[in-house]
């Protein structure tokens, strides 16, 4: 399902979710995995010091290698790629373009009340530009495949993560579940269809909404998958958020309204909001 993974590291604490959960993913789908970094270096600054530059690079290398090492235990084949300038997430959609990488796995910044680092601004710039998959990982998330989330707001771009979501929970019903890094017997992975209604909603609106979550548990079920529905009223982060809580969901899998620009996905998106909010992983599927 996914061949090709890409995990982006700050190579800071934020990233060990995202790491975790990389490897973890690559052996289950049998995926080639690369493991990147940027060291975030301006010209000026390659001119002035050389030598600061090699360090940089030799400590990020040591870092990508003890990752590279997590993998090689798991049998995951990894490679390290290191790359530098200015602009983390314009390295990051470039080697996922010449890689071809069907998921980019990134790590999420802590908590905090300023829109603008909710959720990191290079994730943010990386999920509103690819055109691939993105998983934004919590630093605590452990993704157990047991259970998923898919939010729709009815449009084309829910119908792809609808349909992401049916083939994930597809693939994982039947493999071993983990128990302190273990293996055990073989599991099933539930899916769970929530749409929310606006306030503001129309008629039309809300009917859209209510045949967007019949029309999931109908595909789902088609492939014996066992599904639960709920549709509520209110602010979409908000219930999105709650939601997983109180279901213990392993990962929310939402659509991307295309490619954005920065702030618009900041700003505006739901999606952004759930990221910023939700101690669960959360997958961005584009249409």
């Amino acid at each position: 399902m996914n061949n090709t993974i890409l995990l982006a590291t700050d190579c800071s604490e934020y990233s060990e979710g995202a790491v975790r959960e990389a490897i973890n993913m690559a052996k289950s789908c049998d995926s080639r995995l690369y493991v990147m970094s940027v060291a975030e270096i301006n010209p000026e600054f390659m001119a002035l010091a050389p030598l600061a530059i090699e360090e940089i690079e030799k400590t990020i290398r040591e870092y990508l290698e003890k990752i590279m090492g997590k993998a090689a235990q798991e049998n995951v084949e990894c490679e390290i790629i290191i790359r530098e300038g200015e602009g983390p997430h314009s390295f990051i959609i470039e080697e996922a373009d010449k890689k071809q990488a069907d998921l980019i796995v990134m790590g999420r910044r802590g908590r905090t009340g300023l829109s603008r680092v909710i959720m990191g601004s290079e994730t943010a710039r990386v999920i509103g530009h690819t055109s691939c998959k993105v998983l934004v990982v919590p630093r605590s998330s452990s993704i157990k495949w047991k259970s998923i989330i898919i939010a729709t707001d009815g449009s084309k771009y829910s119908e792809a993560a609808a349909r992401e979501s049916i083939k994930m929970a597809k693939k994982c019903t039947g493999l071993p579940t983990r128990q302190g890094g273990q293996a055990g017997q073989a599991g099933t992975c539930s899916l769970l269809a929530l749409a929310v209604i606006p306030e503001y909603a129309t008629e039309e609106e809300t009917k859209t909404l209510t045949n967007a979550v019949r029309e999931i548990k109908q595909n789902a079920e088609k492939e014996n998958l066992k599904t639960e529905t709920s549709i509520q009223k209110g602010k979409p982060s908000e219930i999105i958020v709650k939601f997983a809580k109180e279901k213990n969901a392993d990962i929310i899998v939402m659509g991307s309204h295309g490619r954005t620009g920065l702030q618009r996905l900041l700003m505006g998106s739901v999606t952004a909001s759930v990221i910023g909010h939700t101690d669960r992983a959360v997958m961005v599927v584009k249409a």
